[in-house]
């Protein structure tokens, strides 16, 4: 899971970082000063065992120069190990006689500047040492309580060791609970933090708004000085300036950037994270002079450690995440990689999500503007043609009055006649189409009586009804139905649904036309008992220019443009429109308008 998170580099000693739990510290503290008071020690420490296979001195109480280059320092275990298995057995406690020490105590350690030569037996001498091993209940070392330099300058004797003893069984239980105690702290604290990234993440509809709200969280949640974020575009470069949540704003070398960017896809690839200081060892994706240039480049900011992690989902990366601390700042733990890795894919994730959101929301930007665009070209075009086409239409009925036109020539003319009217028809409906596109028009609605804008249709249609022998009827309630709407456009739906009802409906059949108010809403209902429509072509009923490829409908000649304006008009009113169909069984088309008063 990680790189480079193991043993730091001990060649040289190491100060490591304070805990974060003050309370935890504290229990420790008092269990060492009781042992200092009461069995008359003048040095007592207490190490615990990391998890690095290390022992960190917790508390210290003693002189101020050991204080000073004691607390938080590292000292190797194995050694102290091997060193416990040479000391005299005092049941809880272990005695290390000096002439037995193998530990390097003038390296590792802290020796009073007292004489080491000519000590009497039975006295102490300033290299012995009396260590307590803290164990846990299933017996893994978790700690040691150390002890020099007892005040009366002699070894304890049998009874002064029941009182050690003693200390050292509550110095282990303190020990034990404030392991656990740091341990379930650091669970939910890393627990938090990636339930507030996820939180923030989730429905953020831009790359940089995902930065943007999840950066504190993370910062604040790793206990982190700042948090860097470099982005990786599909070409596996570095996309975008770096995010920075905390800390002054940094600007990446070329070098560096090439670095995060070639370092980030091969973490993600192994689903590692690193960590970059200067006692780590190389990592195995940085070669020894790319790091040292990397360690250089930190220094500069005085950043002590890096934490590096990439970010992706699936098989791509992303870019990385780094999250800062100075000089003095807590070590990377196991847990908190194992959280940062699965928050870089939660953020990976994310912005995954948000990038798609963002190309869809182009796309839809896109297609509203070849919408526009083919708005304004159909309207051009269409005012265009107006003109010249009321001007043919015009000359052609001259033409058709002249006298002296063989027949062949007045065949011509009526065709001429029948074309120009059918493409007026089409200018009409585009312009018509155009002009109920805008917006809505609840300013200039007023209402309308839909009863009487049915009788006013109905009768000018019925000659077309009966030359077909249709029945043609009307459905209308005694109390006035009133829609708020602009009069033009129910005269427009009106039209529209009872023309396609006659021309769709074979001789003999039967068209039927009701209002009713349900509610706070205006119906108006068109049914026939014409071909119908197929269920599969119902979904592009009222899409511009669509037309059935069913034989009968496409015998009858139309633009596809009437039930398209029908729907922009009834849109534009806030309303909508329904219709049921089945071939062979007729349609039934029902309009739904805001109701007035």
């Amino acid at each position: 899971m990680s790189e480079s998170l193991g043993s730091p580099d001990l060649d040289r000693p190491v100060r490591a970082s304070r805990w974060s739990d003050a309370q935890s510290r504290e229990a420790l503290q008092a269990i060492a000063e009781g042992v200092a008071e009461v069995a008359g020690f003048e040095l007592v420490g207490v190490s615990v065992v990391r998890e690095d296979g290390y022992l960190q001195i917790m508390v210290l109480v003693g002189p101020e120069e050991a204080r000073k280059l004691l607390i938080d320092s590292l000292a190797p275990l194995a050694p102290m190990v091997d060193q416990l298995a040479l000391a005299d057995d005092w049941g809880t406690l272990k005695f290390i006689p000096h002439e037995r020490l193998i530990l390097d105590l003038d390296r590792w350690g802290w020796v009073a500047d007292r004489p080491r030569d000519h000590v009497e037996p039975g006295k102490w001498h300033p290299q012995d040492q009396l260590v307590a091993p803290l164990r846990g209940a299933d017996g893994t070392l978790l700690g040691t309580l150390a002890m020099e330099l007892p005040r009366d300058g002699l070894i304890p004797g049998p009874a002064q060791r029941e009182t050690l003893e003693f200390y050292a069984r509550q110095a282990a239980r303190a020990v034990v609970a404030t392991l656990e105690h740091e341990r379930l702290a650091e669970q939910v604290r890393l627990a938090r933090a990636a339930a507030d990234v996820v939180r923030l993440a989730v429905g953020t509809q831009s790359p940089d708004r995902v930065l943007a709200e999840c950066g504190r969280a993370i910062t604040d949640g790793f206990r982190a000085e700042s948090l860097w974020i470099q982005r990786i575009g599909p070409d596996g470069r570095c996309d975008g300036p770096l995010y920075v949540d905390g800390g002054p704003t940094v600007r990446l070398p070329a070098g560096i950037r090439a670095l995060a960017s070639a370092h980030s896809r091969r973490a993600w690839e192994r689903q590692c994270v690193a960590v970059l200081a200067p006692e780590r060892p190389v990592t195995g994706v940085l070669g020894p002079e790319q790091h040292a240039e990397v360690i250089e480049f930190l220094a500069g900011l005085e950043v002590e450690s890096l934490l590096f992690v990439p970010m992706g989902a699936g098989r791509e990366c992303f870019g990385a995440m780094g999250l800062t601390r100075r000089r003095g700042g807590a070590e990377w733990s196991e847990e908190e990689a194992a959280t940062a890795l699965e928050i870089g894919r939660d953020l990976g994730r994310a912005l995954a999500n948000a990038r798609t959101l963002e190309r869809e929301h182009q796309l839809v930007d896109e297609l509203r503007e070849l919408a526009d665009y083919k708005e304004r070209l159909l309207a051009t075009v269409s005012h265009e043609m107006k003109n010249p086409l009321s001007a043919i239409l015009g000359y052609v009925e001259i033409l058709g009055a002249e006298p002296g036109l063989s027949d062949t020539a007045l065949a011509c003319v009526a065709a001429i006649e029948r074309g120009g009217g059918r493409l007026a028809q089409v200018v009409g409906d585009l312009l018509l189409l155009h002009e109920s596109t805008g917006i809505e028009a609840s300013a200039t609605a007023e209402p309308v009586d839909l009863g009487q804008a049915v009788t006013e249709v109905v009768d000018l249609n019925d000659a077309v009804a009966r030359a077909r022998r249709q029945t043609l009827r009307t459905e209308l309630p005694d109390v006035p139905v009133l829609a708020l709407a602009e009069p033009r456009d129910v005269d427009h739906i009106v039209t529209n649904l009872l023309g396609n009802a006659l021309k769709y409906t074979p001789d003999g059949g039967t068209i039927a036309v009701s209002v009713e108010r349900v509610g706070d809403q205006a119906v108006l209902c068109c049914t026939d008992s014409g071909i119908g429509i197929a269920e599969e072509e119902q979904a592009r009923l009222f899409d511009e220019f669509f037309r059935s490829t069913d034989p009968a409908a496409v015998a009858q000649p139309g633009s596809g443009l009437g039930l398209a304006i029908v729907r922009r008009v009834v849109e534009r009113h806030r309303g909508r429109i329904e219709v049921e169909s089945a071939i062979g069984r007729g349609s039934t088309f029902r309009v739904f308008l805001p109701a007035a008063g």
